[in-house]
């Protein structure tokens, strides 16, 4: 049978039949197709001439029952700031009542007893369930690197007779039902510039093309053994292949421009994804989770009301923290919100010290506020504003000359970084576990090695930013219109050889032996001599360690860089074997 015969009998079930025009009011259909559908439904023996169900019919809906339903629930949640921060996004609470609890009980509500919470970012919140639903907990351990496309696999031998749903949704009817025929997937009437679908003519689901509109994507999806079977299949294709690590699991439901479920539409008003913080206040203005940590901050620095907060965006995540843009008596700014674990990576005392010293300097960007204990800062936000490209020589002079103009002023602050004293504490916050690398202590005891011919060559230590990387360096036009140029994120600066600033950029471009010496040929207008070379190569070294033991640190805390992490080890090991062989050829001369 198709779809719209699907829904008559759907409707049937429920509602005994009067009439074909009730049956149409019923079922949405209009009076031409229920008339089609029950000739049809009767000829292919689903209906009798009394038109009730036969005994085909009830085995049909036995057979595709819903027994099951999987919520997904471990990502971040990245757009939610600054709620996120505080708590998971299906903890959100709309009218005094969660967002998960109120799915759950819907999904109670139609008999699903049967209900696995894919969890992942800040887990234990929802432990709770399982006493109090019943629920079960599957966790996933790659939440942080990876889309729900790999959480679905987790759970991909349960799909059959199950509901798929996002732990972000507030229904306010019942989305639910005992009683289903076909596969779908949920989306709204509303017009979504962002959707990547469209509802055609056929109640088809198909890709849109270039700037055009689609429904906007609820989320919500049901799946017949048939098709689960299917999507269990593409879920494990697609996780094989890394290039799909930041797929959504709707991914799986593609067969190339249409999805292999049917459309169901509902109206805008009767389910709402909730993805900003702007979202919920619209839902709900007296919900818990709008008196936020940060919100309170804003309004009291700036003497505002919340509602007057508005605009607000998720900016990037950093490696190390959190941050969002919001605007507020008409100038935009970016929050800062420390991340995971950093309490113990950065004191927020000595941060604040290092502002206070730059802040006339026009070195960094400007600061609206800065609490040095708990780490959250305001900055005001430079609109058109455009990081360093590592690659482009040009920007390289640019912003050497930026750095060395830095050092040249020998400011001083009474905390210094230790480059070998960090890689140990890095270390120490792995909590017992070794290395992931076989060959670390090897690769330590060389870096360790170089240390005496570092501090043998270094000429003064002066204020050094440590964390000088291209991304911190900010291009901005000034009201003159003059180019300027703006160091930010100075977190890990403390006293230290200001060469370190150069090995760091280094590093963090991932650049190679060449591109190093040419950096070091910039900042040091083709004048370094080849003991500084050499020291930087070093510090190239430790810092590669230095950052590799960081990037464990993380990992241990779900958090994963990738690249990023092998490099740095790389580093720590390729740049020792130079200097190594730079000194051996330097002793034969």
């Amino acid at each position: 049978m198709n779809k719209q015969e699907s829904d008559i009998l759907k409707t049937l079930i429920t509602e005994p039949f009067i009439n074909q025009r009730i049956l149409s009011e019923e079922s949405r259909h209009s009076l031409g197709v229920v008339n089609r559908s029950i000739k049809e439904l009767i000829k292919t023996g689903y209906l009798d001439e009394e038109v009730q169900l036969t005994q085909k019919a009830t085995d049909e809906f036995k057979l595709n029952a819903p027994k099951r339903a999987i919520i997904l629930a471990a990502g971040f949640g990245m757009r939610m700031v600054p709620i996120n921060t505080e708590v998971s996004k299906g903890l959100l609470e709309v009218n005094g009542e969660t967002l998960i609890e109120r799915l759950i009980k819907q999904l109670q509500e139609v008999d699903i007893k049967e209900i696995y919470i894919i969890v992942g970012f800040m887990k234990e919140q929802y432990e709770y369930l399982i006493d109090e639903y019943e629920v079960e907990l599957v966790v996933n351990k790659e939440y942080a690197s990876k889309n729900n496309l790999h959480s679905l696999k987790l759970v991909a031998d349960r799909l059959e007779n199950a509901y798929v749903i996002p732990c972000d949704i507030w229904c306010d009817l019942n989305p639910f039902r005992r009683h289903e025929l076909y596969s779908w997937y949920m989306v709204s009437d509303l017009v979504d510039s962002e959707s990547d679908v469209r509802v055609n003519r056929k109640m088809e689901l198909v890709s849109t093309t270039g700037n055009v509109g689609g429904n906007s994507m609820v989320g919500i999806c049901y799946l017949v053994k048939k098709d689960a079977n299917v999507v269990k299949e593409r879920i494990e294709t697609l996780c094989q292949n890394r290039k799909y690590d930041n797929s959504f699991w709707e991914k799986a439901l593609y067969n190339k421009n249409k999805m292999i479920v049917d459309a169901r539409v509902v109206h805008a008003t009767d389910v709402v994804e909730i993805n900003t913080y702007e979202q919920l206040r619209e839902l709900d203005s007296a919900s818990n989770q709008l008196k936020t940590d940060a919100i309170e901050v804003i309004c009291k620095n700036f003497d505002v009301k919340a509602e007057e907060i508005s605009q607000i965006t998720v900016l990037k995540k950093g490696m190390t923290n959190r941050s969002f843009l919001f605007s507020c008596k008409n100038k935009k700014y970016i929050m800062r919100i420390p991340g995971e674990g950093t309490d113990q990576l950065i004191n927020r005392k000595e941060e604040a010290a290092v502002y206070h010293i730059i802040a006339s300097k026009n070195i960094c960007d400007n600061i609206a506020y800065i609490n040095p204990e708990n780490g959250y800062k305001i900055t005001e936000f430079m609109e058109g504003a455009r990081v360093c490209d590592p690659l482009n020589v040009d920007d390289l002079k640019k912003c050497m000359a930026k750095l060395r103009a830095f050092h040249q002023l020998k400011l001083s602050v009474d905390h210094t970084f230790d480059i070998f004293a960090q890689i140990d504490f890095y270390e120490s916050l792995w909590n017992g576990n070794s290395s992931v690398y076989k060959d670390y202590q090897k690769t330590k005891e060389n870096v360790l090695s170089l240390r005496d011919y570092i501090d043998s060559h270094v000429q003064e230590k002066v204020l050094t930013h440590i964390d000088a990387v291209p991304d911190n360096f900010l291009f901005t036009e000034e009201t003159s219109g003059k180019e300027d140029i703006r160091l930010i994120d100075w977190e890990y600066a403390g006293m230290q050889d200001p060469h370190v600033d150069i090995a760091m950029f280094c590093i963090y471009a991932l650049y190679n032996k060449r591109q190093v010496d040419r950096l070091i040929n910039i900042y040091f207008e083709n004048k370094c001599d080849k003991e500084t070379r050499l020291k930087i190569y070093c510090y190239i070294a430790a810092c590669g360690l230095l950052w590799s033991n960081w990037c464990e640190y993380k990992r241990n805390l779900g958090v994963e860089f990738g690249e990023y992490s092998l490099r740095q080890y790389r580093f720590a090991k390729d740049y020792y074997k130079f200097f190594k062989e730079e000194m051996i050829e330097n002793e034969s001369r």
